[in-house]
């Protein structure tokens, strides 16, 4: 037991060469963290700048304002509002319990449609919900929930609701145009997006705001050529005719032929450009612009007027017609008021497709193909809308005689409706053929010569009196203003024959006669009601907005300000069809 004590009674005393050994250890290791060290900070600066860059550094996209779209007088048909959109980092998303509901409540989607989108953990990044109320982004950040973050966005708003949804258009999710003047100058509109670089924290906050890597550009405001009250006007009027003749669809145009400015472009159906949900073809087409048809007895007083460049005939030219009909190929033309014969004036007047027929015959194919095709045709209207239809004119090689006699009156050509009412623009120029804009301009618009002066004229005089007492159109006069203009009533071509039952009636006119300022052209497709021609369906539609118009624009009165006797029913001549 002493021995033991003795023993335990000193110190322990480790051999020298450990304590070096620990010391020399610790150095090395300093030494190596310090080679370490030196290397990383002065030979690898860029990899530590990635790898923090990667998960601290973020460059974020500043989105353009959409510039405006405004009608000609300043008032609102399109503006963008602020939105938010909600996105995630799958790889990042965490929900405490609970709250991946409140979440999905929010946003208004179930939980499974979350999981879905969440589904893929090696996405960098994903949207959960886009356009949602600022209020809403707001309740989903006071969440706090790892992850999720949100973007500020902008969503279009249209003012003008169906009334001016085939002019306008509409943008996508993306705020790109997809329809419409939207599309057709998203270039102009939707300026281009910044970008910046910024430090995000744990929870996507920015805390730093780097740098700007590209300055946005917001988009240019674009004032169109529509008025917004004669828009109003004409699309109130054509929606009353297309349900007063339980009509299939409709579509009206107005021009002001000093400018060549589209004033009002309206189609029924229409649809609702701020909620989509339940789009569907039929209210989505632009029937003026993309729709063709067969202009029928709207093409007459090309016809005439081709006549009278001729030389070979004058307005008081008289035409054999009698015995209201003919026969070409086995194809018997009629005329719904025969008569042994008819003036030059009274063959637009009473509408006469024998008459018609027979002028056309007498004159060489290639003229009456060089006619249609100087007055538009055949080709688009380069008003560079989307959709925009050229219309069917075949070459005149092919022509056979019958069809140089149908074409005549409308049949075996098709148009679309702005076609035939700037085909118009030449009565009311003079012989001018008007160039077409949506855009608002200040200048008068310079046209191309395609008519004589003194043939516009009279034709102008003989569709002055297609309106009166014996012609097709009474119902299109209007108190205060001399007014010109055809009526058609077409059957419906379909699988290539006509439909014995299924008529298109229109009605193309301009005003004031005297020193025309509007061409309004009115199309009522398949009017069910009892009426089907042009002169009762169509005419009365455009009576209502030209007078409308021209009070708006202010135009003097050519014509006696007294009420205007309308024929009763079944009074006035009927166009043949």
């Amino acid at each position: 037991m002493n021995a033991a004590r003795k023993v335990n009674a000193g110190p322990v005393r480790l051999p020298v060469w450990r304590a070096r050994f620990v010391m020399s250890a610790l150095l090395f290791a300093f030494a190596v963290l310090a080679v370490r060290s030196l290397y990383l900070q002065t030979l690898r600066t860029d990899f530590l700048q990635e790898k923090g860059d990667a998960r601290y550094s973020r460059v974020i996209e500043m989105p353009a304002t959409r510039g405006r779209i405004l009608e000609r007088n300043g008032g609102a048909l399109a503006v963008s509002t602020p939105v938010k959109s909600i996105w995630a980092l799958p790889g990042d998303v965490e929900f405490p319990p609970g709250q991946k509901k409140k979440l999905a409540a929010l946003l208004g989607m179930e939980p499974r449609e979350i999981d879905k989108k969440l589904a893929d953990q090696s996405r960098d990044f994903v949207y959960l919900k886009r356009q949602v109320a600022p209020e809403v982004a707001d309740a989903v950040v006071a969440l706090g929930l790892k992850g999720i973050h949100q973007q500020r966005e902008f969503r279009r708003y249209y003012p003008g609701g169906e009334v001016t949804a085939h002019v306008i258009g509409f943008t996508g999710v993306d705020d790109a145009g997809q329809e419409g003047i939207e599309l057709a100058h998203q270039a102009t509109l939707g300026g281009k997006p910044g970008s910046r670089r910024v430090i995000k924290d744990r929870l996507g906050r920015i805390v730093e705001d780097v740098e700007s890597i590209r300055a946005g550009q917001d988009g240019a405001d674009l004032t169109l050529s529509i008025d917004g009250k004669i828009q109003s006007l004409a699309f109130s009027t054509l929606k009353a005719a297309v349900d007063e003749h339980r009509a299939k669809a409709g579509a009206m145009v107005v021009l002001d032929v000093r400018t060549g400015e589209i004033l009002a472009l309206v189609n029924i159906p229409s649809f609702n450009p701020n909620n989509r949900a339940r789009l569907t073809g039929a209210q989505l087409r632009n029937r003026v612009i993309t729709d063709l048809f067969e202009p029928g007895s709207t093409l007459k007083p090309f016809t005439v007027a081709l006549a009278l460049e001729s030389g070979k005939v004058t307005p008081a030219t008289s035409v054999h017609t009698a015995p209201g009909r003919m026969t070409i190929a086995n194809y018997t033309i009629h005329d719904v008021h025969p008569a042994a014969a008819l003036s030059l004036s009274q063959v637009i007047q009473k509408s006469s497709n024998v008459g018609a027929a027979k002028l056309a015959l007498a004159m060489p194919r290639e003229a009456m193909w060089g006619m249609f095709q100087r007055v538009g045709f055949g080709a688009q209207s380069q008003l560079g809308f989307p959709g925009e239809a050229a219309g069917r004119l075949r070459p005149y090689k092919t022509w056979r005689p019958i069809e140089q006699a149908t074409m005549a009156y409308g049949h075996g050509i098709s148009v679309s409706l702005m076609q035939l009412a700037r085909a118009y623009t030449v009565f009311a120029r003079d012989g001018e053929l008007v160039p077409l804009t949506l855009v608002r301009t200040s200048t008068e618009a310079s046209g191309e010569k395609v008519l004589s002066s003194a043939s516009a004229r009279a034709v102008r005089t003989m569709l002055e009196a297609a309106v009166q007492p014996g012609g097709t159109g009474p119902r299109a006069r209007i108190m205060g203003w001399r007014v010109a203009g055809k009526t058609c009533t077409a059957h419906k071509l379909e699988n290539g024959s006509y439909a014995a039952n299924r008529y298109l009636a229109s009605f193309v006119g301009l005003a004031p006669a005297s020193a025309p300022r509007l061409v309004v052209a009115v199309m009522i497709d398949e009017p069910s009601a009892g009426e089907h021609y042009g002169g009762s369906v169509a005419a009365p539609a455009f009576a209502h907005v030209m007078q409308g118009a021209l009070r708006l624009l202010g135009v003097p009165h050519d014509a006696p300000l007294e009420p205007i006797e309308l024929p009763r029913a079944g009074e006035e001549a009927k166009e043949s069809t």
